[in-house]
């Protein structure tokens, strides 16, 4: 899907129908046909529209010397799609890249996301306040500090999700429960990874080589920076709790197994001693005293044992 939006005179954002100078090209999960007219048609060059169109790109800015177009690609956080979930009542999360072009020559910019996007649905909306496609600096960062904002609000959702999950855990350790772990410890994963990235291409936007900053732009920049670190710091968090907890209840997994074979070894060990008095009896030799009543009074008071010690709560079974 292909759209183009302009910010008129009045500060709104409208469709409009051909690029034009100060517009906005958003192109969302592009067919094969709209990805051929990125390459051919769209005056960007072919090095950016690959890196645009790759899915495993990752956080970095680019420029070309002979258009003076600059390429910035930065890792967006998203829900994964259901679809590829063994179970899809999990709620796992993903990274994937959006590109931002800058191109001069047309004075446009170019959004390219192959996955739907709700960043780019609520500028689209109209939801971003002070949005203006015109000056694209400030449009770009404004992106930046959707995708910190959207980074944050993703790791509070892994958070009331693994606080409802330790509670099922704390009162049966139960596989569904433990595989939903596993999976926010993958979200978790892939998040600090995206976010180190990300931040390392904010630095180098930071030093103002590739992109011009005016007074106003550092401000919103230093905004962003400061986003991204305390999600990273979020992200940093709760993997180390996470990791804890899944340790923590590995230990006790082990502990309770242990428990199991030891009292299984108890119940063995106490059963063995009947079946070990009663093999004599399948022997062709003479017992001591089996015409006298002490010998049935020993076994007895053994199975007496025996049993107490399997029906009853003591120490041992513990």
């Amino acid at each position: 899907m292909i759209e183009i939006y302009k910010t008129n005179d009045d500060g709104v954002t409208k469709k409009v129908f051909a690029p034009e100078p100060g517009a906005w090209v958003s192109v969302v999960a592009p067919n094969d046909g709209q990805r051929a007219w990125l390459k051919t048609k769209s005056g960007i060059v072919a090095e950016f529209v690959a890196a645009a169109l790759d899915d495993e790109e990752t956080s970095h800015i680019d420029y070309d010397d002979d258009t003076c177009q600059i390429l910035v690609i930065v890792d967006c956080p998203m829900i994964e799609d259901e679809k590829d979930l063994e179970d899809p009542t999990l709620r796992q999360y993903d990274t994937h890249p959006i590109s931002i072009i800058f191109v001069p020559e047309k004075e446009i910019i170019v959004t390219v996301s192959l996955q739907a996007n709700e960043i780019l649905k609520d500028f689209a909306a109209g939801k971003v306040r002070q949005m203006n496609t015109a000056t694209r600096t400030q449009f770009l960062l404004q992106v930046l500090m959707r995708v910190a904002q959207q980074y944050q609000k993703y790791l509070l959702s892994i958070k009331r999700q693994f606080n409802r999950t330790e509670k099922v855990l704390h009162e049966t350790l139960r596989n569904d429960e433990l595989i939903k772990m596993l999976g926010l410890e993958k979200s978790l994963v892939y998040f600090s990874t995206s976010l180190k990235a990300d931040e390392s291409m904010l630095a180098k936007i930071n030093i103002g080589r590739t992109i011009k900053l005016t007074d106003e732009d550092r401000e919103l920049l230093d905004d962003v920076v400061i986003e991204t670190r305390q999600a990273i710091e979020m992200a940093q968090i709760y993997t180390n709790i996470l990791n804890g907890t899944m340790d923590a209840f590995g230990s006790v997994i082990n502990n309770n197994l242990s428990l199991a074979m030891r009292k299984l070894t108890i119940i063995t060990i106490v059963l063995a001693v009947p079946t070990i008095i009663f093999s004599f009896y399948g022997m062709n030799v003479g017992l001591p005293l089996d015409a006298s009543w002490i010998f049935p009074f020993i076994l007895a008071v053994v199975m007496s044992i025996a049993v107490v010690l399997v029906f009853t709560k003591s120490n041992l079974f513990k």
